[in-house]
């Protein structure tokens, strides 16, 4: 069996990143879904940024 194959009989799996409400969304169809908790750097705050980079 080749992966198209594969995929096509075993279905996707979603693995999200930063959306927590398309993770439970796809977990209460039965899809199976892993979830990464993510989060734009210093919250997305340009001066926090300009910090960090600086740091880093």
């Amino acid at each position: 069996m080749n992966k198209i194959d594969e995929l096509l009989s075993t279905g996707p799996i979603v693995l999200n990143i930063g959306l927590k409400s398309f993770f439970e969304s796809c977990e209460s169809q039965g899809i199976p879904t892993v979830h990464i908790r993510w989060e734009p750097p210093a919250h997305g705050d340009p001066e926090l940024l300009k910090i960090l980079d600086k740091l880093l």
